[in-house]
Order: structure tokens, then sequence, then C-alpha cells
């Protein structure tokens, strides 16, 4: 592999990682924290947020699970080199009770809704 294929590699390996980093510290989780969510181990977390890690099909779904988001959405925000927050909020709602889901639906409409 040329030297300008190795570095944009380890640039979008960089890039991935700091997009990692941010959506752990927008979730307010440590690093330990979002290693226990994910079922995978702090320094997999830390090298990975590092860009010194290339993670796995497998290793991405779990990390996915412990962001409490979809591998489309940590891909899209990702791609997009911004936050998605409403994908974020969709995967958010996605994993919680019809009850839940309809006060949530409640709360918005009066945060937004004019009186």
């Amino acid at each position: 592999m040329g030297k300008n294929r190795l570095t944009t590699w380890t640039k979008l390996h960089r890039r991935f990682g700091d997009h990692v980093r941010s959506m752990r510290t927008r979730r307010e989780l440590t690093q330990e924290a979002l290693a226990e969510r994910s079922d995978l181990s702090v320094d997999a977390i830390r090298r990975i947020e590092r860009g010194g890690f290339s993670p796995s099909l497998d290793t991405l779904g779990k990390l996915s699970v412990g962001l409490e988001v979809s591998l489309k959405t940590l891909f899209h925000s990702f791609d997009m080199e911004r936050s998605d927050g409403v994908a974020e909020i969709c995967d958010y709602l996605a994993s919680r009770s019809g009850p839940e889901v309809k006060l949530a639906w409640r709360v918005l409409q009066a945060m937004f809704d004019k009186p």
C-alpha cells in the first residue's frame, strides 16, 4: 500500500475515532461506561477513539449498542461529519415502549406548539 493511501486510512481511522468520542461525550459516558455497555474492553474503546484500531463489523455492532444508535445512524452521522440528531432521537425512541413514545410525542408537541 502506498504512503498516500496509508495516510488516508490513518486519517479516516482518526476521524472515526473522534466521531465515536464525540458521540460518547454527548451521552456523558466515560470510556469505561461505554465499554461496559458495549461488551468491549476499555482498551478497545481507547484504541478506536485514538484511531489506532480498525474495528470489525462485530465490534461496530457492539459499539452501536453501547451508544444506543443503529449502525446506520453511526455511519450516517460520521459520513455527514456532524451529528444527525433526528436519527439519534429515532434510535432512542425505537427502544422505548409504546406509552413512552406517546409521552415523548406529547412533550415534543407541548414544547414546540405555539399557543
